[in-house]
């Protein structure tokens, strides 16, 4: 069994951002040499999040539309008070739910050495908390 991990890092350009990571997901299973496994993509990050959808512009407006709707910026939510172990006045809530809402990794075949995804499916790094320093891992396993 083979086990090939990779710790991938970007920088979103907007505060809010569906990033396409389908590439280079591809890219690693192509040359992990792994033909037939499974490959995880997980997110290291409480306030990004990991998902599929069609790469369309309209689908990404859309789902962070949806996702502001679900967890406006100007809700009175708990999280927006001081928290002592940070230092600071937690105020990134909406980030987290959305979180919760889009999750934190996804899971594919692969087969023949390649990712088993929809023809129209893509693999998105969600940003949701400010243009930050990011990281996102790649895991294949298989033989």
């Amino acid at each position: 069994m083979e086990l090939r991990l990779k710790e991938v890092s970007l920088c979103a350009e907007k505060e809010f951002e569906m990033i396409r990571i389908t590439d280079e997901v591809r890219a690693f299973v192509a040359e992990s040499g792994v033909r037939n496994g499974i490959v995880y993509v997980i997110t290291e990050h409480t306030t990004t999040g990991i998902t599929v959808n069609e790469a369309l512009p309209c689908v990404e407006r859309d789902i962070m539309g949806a996702l502001d709707r679900l967890a406006p910026e100007d809700y009175p939510y708990c999280h927006n008070h001081y928290l002592p172990s940070y230092g600071t006045i937690g105020g990134n809530a909406p980030g987290h739910l959305k979180s919760l809402l889009t999750g934190n990794h996804c899971v594919f075949p692969v087969v023949d050495g390649k990712v088993k995804l929809g023809s129209a499916a893509d693999i998105y790094f969600c940003e949701y908390d400010g243009v930050k320093n990011r990281k996102y891992m790649i895991y294949v396993m298989g033989e």
